[in-house]
Formats: structure tokens, sequence, C-alpha cells
């Protein structure tokens, strides 16, 4: 038997031990697709050593019939988390073949495999994954071991498995299935990538479960933490007792002064604590909801640097927490602050639990919110139906579902293609004429190629209805005014922005929509704050030593990048205000003050990165 002959029969063989469960440990499957026998052989080979005691490793050489081995490979049990298509050469229409996949399974990842220097392919690949025809790309192995292949592949497989869900369990949440409170603790611990497995108390495993913990017609939601020495169980309980019963906040001593408060944890927040805290500076931050702030809810996000396979906005959110912890940073979760005060040359945050907070200098990255329907009916339904924000935990239970986006922007895009991986059919409603001047053009190019995602222009939300769950809305022309009802199962909204601004009251500057102004943009008659010849620097609001950064500020170009750029650039100011008020007040005859512990740069340095 020659050796393609030997492969072919390789293909077919794993095939049938698929269908008969051969591998017992196999919990999905990697489906090889290509015409040419030598690249079928060496992916086979590679991903077979790795993680064939995972995975049923499959190849095919006739695309054609790819359909139907993944259907038998479903019918087995072994839902298909890859498939690896050649591309080039032999496999000319190797793109094809992987788009093609989507209606056949639109969970497993489509990867395009291509050799090392046919830069051809390579191109027509990113115009693929642009247009979102194809999910991400790799280069074939050319020794073995080749690691950088496998540290792509593992990248999928993870991406894959943390879409998919299942497995380990540290959490478990026992609720309603449409609650409001039961989606919320969902998306909760989604956005902070723990995993946890949801189970409806009327279902006969729900009863179940609540039987074994010794609850009779607890109040739910109830909360199972299932790590660590003693396990506990919660009933109803707040976001702060979670928090506490997670172990991980570090008690902050009566009269401890931080050098640097942050107030948010999205990309700004993160961004000022990894270089606050690595330069010295000690370093707290507040966030009263999850980490990653709006961007942390974001499926995949393929325009931020650095990261050429995209890179979903919770993991992007949790490395940089992890970096800024590694670092030193301390972190109140779950709570939130509630005022902003001077007291003895240090700055005061009260927060939500009662506590304060005590800094020589504060951050504003708070960010902002949806903007809220107003619609009483819409209103009564969140959680049963209508969810603001992306509600990526939501996602698998969209299936074959009809489903609406409100929104024109870059969010708004991003949720409705990671929906359409599951819902039936998913339209987008802009209220403008246009996404061109909100939306990134490759995600404007990838929602106009797939095929269960549907744009109406000049289109709001009127009302809608529903006995416990949505099931239609009403839906408006915004130029004629027009109204029209439609069938629906699921309303994600992401319209407008709204600053969390709320709760600074008049402590500092802020425009007519709430946003916090700085620098230059602050009113006349703000400077008699400042020491005389100091003018505000760039990002620091009207109170000296207080700046703002992120979606919070006005002016902020509302793109995960520019947040982090700004978050980072407001610590050599920070310093700058810490050198000058250092400096000022022991000159001045009414004594000195406490120095910060840390070297600070002289003003106008710039921290290196």
């Amino acid at each position: 038997m020659t050796k393609s002959a030997s492969v072919a029969a390789a293909a077919y063989e794993g095939l049938a031990g698929a269908a008969r469960g051969d591998n017992a440990g196999a919990q999905a499957a990697i489906v090889i697709v290509s015409r040419e026998p030598g690249v079928r052989e060496i992916l086979h080979r590679e991903l077979s050593k790795r993680y064939g005691a995972d995975y049923q490793i499959v190849t095919c050489d006739r695309p054609a019939e790819l359909a139907a081995w993944m259907r038998d490979l479903r019918k087995a049990g072994l839902p298909v988390a890859l498939v690896i298509g050649g591309v080039g050469g032999q496999d000319r229409h190797g793109i094809e073949v992987l788009s093609a996949i989507r209606r056949i399974d639109p969970t497993a990842l489509r990867v395009a495999a291509v050799t090392w220097g046919d830069w051809q392919s390579v191109r027509s690949i990113f115009d693929a994954v642009t247009v979102g025809t194809v999910d991400h790309w790799v280069t074939r192995p050319v020794q073995t071991p080749d690691e950088e292949f496998h540290r792509s592949v593992t990248e999928f497989l993870r991406e894959w498995s943390s879409q998919r869900g299942g497995g380990f369990e540290p959490v478990q949440v026992i609720g309603q299935r449409w609650s409001a409170r039961s989606q919320e603790l969902r998306d909760l611990f989604a956005r902070h990538r723990v995993p946890a497995g949801f189970y409806d108390a009327t279902s006969e495993r729900g009863r179940q479960m609540l039987g074994e913990l010794g609850l009779q017609s607890p109040e739910l939601p109830v909360v199972v933490l299932r790590f660590g020495a003693e396990r506990a169980t919660l009933v109803n309980p707040s976001n702060p007792e979670i928090a506490d019963a997670f172990g991980v906040m570090t008690p902050i001593s009566a009269g401890e002064v931080f050098d640097v408060a942050v107030v948010g944890a999205g990309p700004a927040g993160l961004a000022a604590a990894v270089y606050a805290s690595s330069e010295g500076l000690r370093t707290v931050v507040v966030e009263h909801e999850a980490i990653g702030g709006q961007a942390g809810t974001s499926s995949m996000i393929r325009n931020y640097p650095g990261f050429s396979q995209g890179i979903s906005g919770a993991k992007l959110a949790q490395e940089t927490w992890q970096q800024a912890w590694a670092f030193g940073t301390t972190f109140l979760y779950m709570r939130q602050a509630q005022s902003l005060s001077a007291k003895d040359g240090h700055y005061r945050l009260r927060l939500s639990d009662g506590g304060v907070l005590t800094s020589r200098t504060v951050i504003i990255a708070t960010g902002a919110t949806y903007q809220r329907l107003g619609i009483p009916r819409l209103e009564d339904l969140q959680g049963r139906g209508v969810f603001y924000g992306a509600a990526t935990s939501e996602a698998p239970a969209m299936r074959g579902r009809t489903v609406f986006v409100a929104g024109g922007g870059n969010s708004a895009g991003q949720t409705a293609l990671h929906l359409a991986k599951w819902a039936d059919r998913v339209t987008v409603l802009v209220r403008a004429k246009s996404l061109a001047g909100t939306m990134s053009d490759y995600l404007i190019r990838q929602i106009g190629t797939a095929p269960n995602v549907d744009v109406c222009y000049r289109v709001q939300v009127a009302d809608g209805t529903g006995t416990g769950h949505l099931e239609s809305l009403v839906l408006e022309d915004t130029a004629s005014g027009a109204r029209r009802s439609v069938p629906a199962e699921a309303l994600f909204v992401l319209i407008g922005s709204q600053p969390r601004t709320q709760w600074l009251g008049d402590s500092v500057a802020r425009d007519r929509q709430g946003f916090i102004l700085t620098g230059p943009d602050l009113p006349a008659g703000t400077g008699h704050r400042w020491p005389p010849g100091r003018p505000p620097l760039p990002l620091e609001t009207s109170l000296p030593g207080v700046f703002a950064a992120g979606d919070v500020r006005r002016g902020s170009v509302n793109r995960v990048a520019s947040a982090v750029g700004e978050g980072a650039a407001t610590i050599p100011l920070v310093h700058r205000y810490l050198h000058t008020t250092t400096t000022t007040t022991a000159a001045s005859p009414a004594g000195p003050v406490t120095p910060s512990p840390v070297g600070t740069p002289a003003a106008g340095t710039q921290a290196a990165a």
C-alpha cells in the first residue's frame, strides 16, 4: 500500500472509529479536509500526537463529502471543534469549502492551513477572515514538533470550548430560567470567565440539586461555590456577597492611603492599574460590575493591535487584570463609588458598602452604559428575552430563535455575528440610514456576507409584547412613523452611550450629557483651583489630581485601544502631579505632607513602556 493510500485508509478508519466510539476519551472531533495527501498526512500526524487522547482526529480527502462526515460525527456524539482545511495548491477552493461549514455546524471553528511562503493564498485568507467566511488561519507544520502551530491550535480549541460551555463547573447557579437576576448572574460569571453551570429550579435536575443541598423552596437564585476547603451555598446572594465568598479581595486597613485610586475596571482603568502598579505606585481599583466594562462583553475583537487572530473582550480583560494583580494592584469587586470629596490634602471615595478609600490621586474610568429603551412592557421583560448589552452567556440559548439586535456600533455588530452562530435569524435594527459612520468596515463586511444576518435601516423599537417572555416587537420607521409588528424571541439592546458619572454630582465639571470635561475642554474659571502658572494637565478634570480616561471622558474615541492608551497616559500625569504637589507643599510654610514613597519622574518625563 502506498503512503497516500495508507493515509486515506486511516481517514476512513478514523471516522468509523468515531462512530463506534473506539476513542473512549474523545469529547469532540477535529476534522482535516484537503485534497493533498501530504497536507493530510502532516496535519494528521501532528494533531494525533498532541490531541489524539482528547479529540477524534478525522481526515477527509473529498470536500464534497464533508457535510455528511460532520453529520455522522454529530450522531456519534462527537461535536466538531475545528475544521482545518488546506488552502492553495490542490486546495484552490479551500476557502469556499471552509465557508460552507457555517451552514453545516455554525459553532465549529473554520481554520485555514497555508504553506509558509504561499503569499497569494495568505492574502486570500486574510480577506476571508475579514469578511467572516473563515474564523482563523495557521501555517502548516514544517517540523516535529512545531510548537508555533500547536500554540495556535490550542488557542482555537480554547476559544471553541469557552463558547460551548460544559466541563468543570466551579460555580453552579440554580434559578428560574427566564429571570432577570438569573440572567444577570450568568452574564456576570461569563464576563469574569468563571465557568458556571445553570440549572432551572423547576427541572428534575434542579429540584434534585436543591434537595441535596437541604433547601426546601429557597429564595432563588441559589449560588453554589464548588471550590476551596469550604464549599459555600449562597441563597439569593447580592453581588458583593458573591465577591466576598470567592475570597480574592485583600482587606484594606483603616487609615491606608493609596497613591492612585482607579474607579472602573474597563480597558482604561485596567491599563492605568497596570502602569501605576508596575511603577511602584500603591494602586487600588474599584469595580461595581465586571472586569472589562463594555469591551468585556465583546465576543471577538479583531482590530485590537497585536492580536491578528482576534481576541474576545473577556479574555483581553482577564489577561490585563492578571497583569495588574501580579504587579500588586488591590481590587475591590462589586463595590460602587458613590461620592468623591477632598479632605486633608487627599481624596476620599465613599463606597456602596459603607467603606471609604483615601488616595492622593484618582482616575475616573467608569466608562459608559447602553441607554435604556424606556418602554414599560419591554423593561418588564428584561432577562426574559430582552437583554441590555451583548449578554454573551445567552448566545447558546438562542439556538433556532428569531433574534433582534438594536444598535449600529461595533458592539452591536459583534453581538449580531456571535448570535448568528446559534440563532435561526438575526436582524440588526439601525436608526440611521447607514452603518458607515458608526461601525468598523470589517464588521460591516462580515455582516454583509453572513447568510442569516439582516440589517434594517431607519427603524427603531417602539413597543413589544410577551407573557412571561418576549413574543413580538413593534418597529417604527424613523422617517414616516409607520409601525409594524414582527415576531421576536429575543432583543439585545446596544444603543446610545450614557456615561457612568451620576455618582459624581457636582464634584467635577461635566457636559450636558454627563461626560467628564478634561484639560483644555474645562470651562473658564476652573483654573483658580490650580497653583499659579499651572494649567490643567491634558486628562485632568476640574479637580487637581483627579483624572478621567476612556469612554467616560468627553472627546474619547470609543475604541478599546484608545481607552487603553488614555489609561496608560494618565500615569505620567499622576507622577507629575505627585511630584509638583510634594515639592510645592514642602516649600509651603504650612508644613510638609507625607510624600509618596515611590520615586517620581521629573515633570514632563514619560514612563517607559
